[in-house]
């Protein structure tokens, strides 16, 4: 099989930057003429698949929208398929297509970008899931409007969508607290997502307002840096709640203290975010924060559409409330 040649093949080739390959092959400021003509011959005897003459040959717009998607929050049960699926049919409500692009770890570490893109198939990523800060500087060059939906990061000329993580979570917490109790850890890789980190800000908030103390022990760890979920290492001394950042870690956390002996809610309450499947594959069901998939959807797909349309450049940070859903997984003390 052979391999598709890379915005980098080329920039090894003449000793140059990949940003640099990208803003000539995409007719951006900050090349000189001579170098860009350059880039694109080379480009094209190399056989490189990309609209070297992107705003020339892409007459109107295909109606597609492409949703990359990292292939570390993929699996069997993924929360993310749900929201493709709702992506697909508010599309499909406007005569847009979605076109899912699984990103595999090679191609976000060596900065590959879609086939969709190259072949101009999309007028636009809706990108589903935190990726790496590398792979969001490659999309920052690109000529078509991008959408992150469910994180988002320090550029503030990407639009995103989001749940109010940090608030759902100081909800939550807020609610073990009305219920008596005072010893609660919070299970998420901190460094990990936007939406662990701001979960783990809402939890925080809620103790210090409480006048709880923050424990360093209390803060545990349920992934890698890979994002591959781990065992969790629980705390000499045990807490009387957990928040874990998402419903499916919570779900893992229950069987692993069930293992141990404890009884939920009896010795331990936990509660989860998402209101996935996993709420109600746990036993006792999961007291967990609603995400508003369908809203956040919608407000993805009406963005990006305006930014084709319209070319509007910059919505923000667009943050959606989410609802506790109550169940079993708490008792008071």
């Amino acid at each position: 099989m052979i391999r598709n040649v890379t915005m980098q093949d080329i920039a090894d080739r003449l000793g140059v930057s990949k940003v640099t390959v990208s803003k000539a092959l995409t007719n951006k400021d900050g090349v000189g003429e001579e170098l860009r003509e350059k880039i694109k011959k080379l480009a094209m005897e190399m056989g490189y698949r990309y609209n070297s003459n992107a705003k020339s040959v892409k007459a109107g717009i295909s109606y597609n929208i492409g949703v990359i998607s990292p292939e570390k929050f993929s699996g069997p049960i993924s929360f993310y398929m749900s929201f493709y699926q709702s992506i697909s049919k508010v599309l499909e409500q406007k005569n847009y297509s979605a076109i899912l692009h699984i990103l595999t770890s090679k191609d976000e570490k060596e900065l590959q970008l879609p086939r969709a893109y190259n072949e101009c198939k999309v007028d636009g990523f809706i990108v589903l899931g935190q990726i790496e800060n590398n792979y969001i500087e490659i999309l920052r060059d690109i000529d078509i409007p991008i959408v992150f939906l469910d994180f988002y990061d320090q550029h503030e000329d990407i639009d995103s969508v989001i749940t109010d993580n940090f608030y759902g979570a100081y909800t939550i917490t807020n609610y073990l607290v009305k219920n008596g109790h005072r010893d609660i850890a919070y299970v998420g890789n901190i460094y990990a997502t936007s939406s662990i980190q701001d979960r783990y800000l809402g939890y925080i908030k809620s103790l210090l307002e409480h006048r709880i103390p923050v424990r360093d022990d209390y803060i545990i760890n349920d992934r890698n840096d890979s994002g591959v979920l781990i065992d969790a290492v629980l705390p000499e001394k045990m807490p009387t709640a957990f928040v874990c950042n998402c419903d499916q870690v919570a779900y893992k956390l229950i069987g692993r203290l069930k293992a141990e002996g404890y009884k939920i809610p009896d010795d331990c309450s936990v509660v989860g975010f998402d209101n996935d499947i996993y709420a109600t594959l746990c036993e006792p069901n999961l007291t967990t924060i609603q995400v508003n998939v369908k809203e956040m959807t919608r407000l993805a797909v009406e963005i990006i559409i305006k930014k084709i349309k319209k070319n509007q450049k910059v919505y923000g940070r667009v943050p959606v409330r989410g609802e506790i859903i109550f169940r079993e997984s708490v008792k008071p003390l």
